[in-house]
């Protein structure tokens, strides 16, 4: 006679967590920084509609740091996380709202 284990359960896949991933589209983030240098802008000539070089190069380095940080976003945005088409393998128990308590 011999003794054979019983089969283990199935486990339910757990998701995968997006890891940290270099690309050269993050380089244009060093832009908004750069812009940030006092030296850069620390002056009031030229001026430009009465308002000193101080003030509207600032105001120009916020839409200049918003339209550079939504390109690399949209650039290195990545829908690789969806799964469609394939079984549900979120456990039933996962999804009650009493479990854990």
């Amino acid at each position: 006679m011999s003794l054979q284990r019983p089969p283990r359960p199935q486990q339910p896949r757990q998701p995968q967590v997006p890891q940290l991933q270099w690309n050269r589209w993050n380089l244009l983030l060093l832009i908004p920084l750069y812009l940030l240098l006092t030296p850069l802008y620390n002056r009031v000539t030229p001026k430009l509609f009465g308002m000193p070089f101080f003030y509207w190069f600032q105001l120009a380095s916020v839409v200049v740091g918003v339209l550079v940080t939504a390109l690399v976003y949209i650039m290195t945005r990545e829908d690789d996380y969806v799964v469609t088409g394939g079984p549900d393998r979120l456990n039933v128990d996962a999804l009650d709202e009493g479990a854990g308590r």
